[in-house]
């Protein structure tokens, strides 16, 4: 098969199509013709095996053989997806997939149960994974008397299980599967650095997954959107390893315009998203296991860099690749960057976020010695660089960004409700005097509200934010006139942009932040005006597709995903505001 063959095979489908399937570790795309077209292994920022979804080589599908139409959902509470394909007088087949939990570090292991729930499934199966963005073929390919095959691919060991006799062409399987009516039919995939002696045993794997997810997930009764904000956790715990590092998206390089070309790689886990995850988690009540992980990831960073926190780490703590081209033609629109060049930047709002969450965890009553540790460097950090130009939430040139010093205010407030006395005038004090700097130096002359920058005078929705956690009262005059500023100039039918573009109408270069989105159903609610909190998180939430999966961008007016996804960010303020809506 020729690479142009292999791109008319799997051609790309649009974002809300997909789903995605994870253990913490490492995730999995899946599109509707049971297409997994992308994977990294053994890790998040290792590289593809899978890239089909970039227009590389790799992908593993599972599809009916017959003409079927497509649906399918997650099993409830799990990040285990269910594909329903209805054939033309053929019956009915699901496949259920999963990323095996608990999760090998360094092992992939990918599920694939095909049901035939009506009359006999048949389906055809293409097995072709290649490790290095889809550069490296598999070799040593060989089939042992139970049927199983094994092979090389860069170096990586690679072991599937349940295809029994296939055709091998140019490095890849092909095979024809035949399900009768009523039973199911197993294949797993391992894939990583070093495999067990033995393959994992299918229905002992799939039981374990099942028992992983119903442990790890809570019921969230009292929230306004109840199964949204279950999947939403669920999202999260999938997002996050074992280590606490939870990556932004389980994606990279996928655009947030159609025809723009910017796109970035995610696969890294941000301090400032770690922070609304434990935030958002911690809306929920008792604090979960998930949440204390978020919260040590968070603390070890701290701790291990203090003044000099980075905004992204891989989700093992290490610095963040600088950036590369890996070949691969890209998803339409997009390009092909792995790495990413916020390793070199300061963001001041960071430490904010991070006093936030430990002033949660204080609540809480779970924060320990190094917990107490950080916050007093993260403290330091902010008496110490509260000045400087920074890049900000949005990652752009560097400056005095208003949004930056609010974030720092809230974040000082909260931790001194939870300190000691003498803790707590230090902090607080500090909180008022970046408070009247920035009152001082970043109001809007005319209109009395935040905003940018001392020398942008436009309105960032990002600015809600920091009042929702306390940085100055709902009710005073500069938030009132903020939220007001944002629905006039950023809001077009409920969906938000993060701020206008100079000269530019909304959506011209990027489409509205389902984040922001969110975020201004929060401060309506917040404000007393429920009727409207609620348009904006029906809309916003409303921007999925059959997976319930968001991503960083919504395009208002083609209706589509875009930007990099699933995004956890967005799962987060879907969550957080599910939660804070119902009281």
């Amino acid at each position: 098969m020729t690479p142009d063959e292999f791109t008319k095979q799997f051609p790309p489908h649009v974002l809300r199509d997909y789903a995605v399937v994870a253990d913490g570790a490492r995730g999995a795309v899946v599109g509707p013709r049971g297409d997994v077209v992308w994977m990294c292994a053994p890790n998040w920022h290792d590289d593809a095996v899978f890239a089909a979804l970039l227009g590389g080589r790799g992908a593993f599908s599972v599809t009916p053989s017959h003409p079927f139409v497509w649906g399918g959902h997650y099993e409830p509470a799990t990040l285990v997806f269910r594909h329903h394909w209805t054939s033309r007088g053929d019956g009915t087949i699901d496949c259920r997939d999963a990323m095996s939990m608990p999760s090998d570090p360094h092992c992939a292991v990918l599920l694939r149960e095909v049901v035939a729930v009506e009359g006999d499934g048949e389906v055809d199966v293409l097995f072709d994974l290649r490790a290095e963005f889809g550069s490296k073929a598999l070799r040593n390919l060989r089939r042992d008397d139970s049927g199983r095959w094994s092979a090389r691919s860069g170096d990586l060991h690679v072991r599937l299980s349940g295809l029994g006799s296939a055709d091998v062409e140019d490095g890849m399987l092909r095979a024809h599967l035949r399900v009768p009516a009523g039973t199911s039919h197993h294949l797993v995939l391992e894939v990583g650095t070093r495999l067990r002696e033995e393959p994992p045993d299918p229905v002992h794997s799939w039981t374990s997954t099942e028992h992983t997810w119903r442990s790890a997930v809570p019921d969230i009764p009292h929230s306004v959107a109840p199964e949204e904000a279950r999947h939403s956790f669920a999202l999260i715990r999938g997002l996050t390893s074992d280590s606490g590092g939870m990556v932004a998206a389980a994606t990279m390089s996928l655009p947030e315009h159609a025809d723009k070309g910017r796109s970035y790689d995610y696969r890294y886990a941000w301090i400032r998203d770690q922070c609304y995850a434990g935030l958002a988690l911690a809306e929920c009540g008792e604090p979960s296991e998930l949440y204390r992980t978020l919260v040590d990831f968070v603390v070890r960073r701290v701790l291990a860099d203090g003044p000099d926190l980075v905004p992204a780490y891989t989700v093992l703590g290490a610095p963040v690749p600088d950036e590369r081209h890996t070949g691969v033609p890209g998803y339409p629109g997009g390009w092909d960057i792995a790495g990413n060049h916020v390793r070199g930047q300061f963001q001041l709002d960071a430490f904010g976020e991070v006093l936030q969450l430990l002033a949660s965890a204080a609540r809480f009553d779970v924060l320990d010695t190094d917990g107490r540790r950080a916050v007093g460097v993260a403290v330091s950090a902010i008496e110490k660089r509260w000045e400087e130009p920074d890049a900000g939430i949005w990652e752009i040139e560097d400056d005095w960004w208003t949004h930056s010093r609010l974030e720092c205010v809230a974040g000082l407030k909260c931790i001194a409700a939870v300190s000691s006395p003498g803790e707590a005038a230090r902090y607080a004090a500090l909180a008022d005097t970046i408070l009247a700097r920035t009152s001082r130096d970043c109001l809007h002359p005319d209109e009395g509200r935040w905003q940018r920058s001392p020398t942008q005078p436009g309105v960032d929705a990002a600015l809600l934010r920091p009042v929702l956690h306390g940085a100055l009262a709902v009710e005073d005059p500069r938030s009132r006139a903020t939220l007001a500023a944002v629905r006039r100039d950023l809001v077009e039918d409920h969906h938000v942009y993060r701020y206008s573009p100079d000269s530019m109408p909304l959506g011209t270069t990027e489409g509205a932040f389902l984040l922001c989105g969110f975020v201004v159903a929060e401060a309506l609610h917040a404000d007393g005006q429920e009727v409207d909190a609620f348009r904006f998180f029906e809309r916003n939430r409303a921007a999925c597709g059959p997976a319930a999966l968001l991503s960083e961008e919504w395009d208002v007016r083609e209706r589509q995903l875009r930007g990099n996804f699933p995004q956890a960010f967005v799962h987060a303020a879907l969550l957080s505001s599910s939660l804070r809506l119902a009281r």
